[in-house]
């Protein structure tokens, strides 16, 4: 992923920042506990394709 990329984008539903978890190729949203997923270096930024993470889903 770009680095660029990362510093601008947001979660699309409440524009809070998101973690970049490269190891899963995933952009994690803390407070809507949802994974964006990275397929081909290009984020899927859309809420329906999101998944919901378990509780128990520890990230950084």
């Amino acid at each position: 992923m770009d680095a660029r990329l990362l510093d601008i984008l947001v979660c699309p539903i409440c524009k809070g920042p998101l973690v970049y978890r490269k190891a899963v190729g995933e952009l994690i949203c803390k407070a809507d506990r949802l994974a964006f997923a990275i397929r081909d270096d290009i984020p899927v930024m859309l809420e329906d394709e999101a998944r919901k993470l378990d509780p128990g889903e520890e990230f950084e």
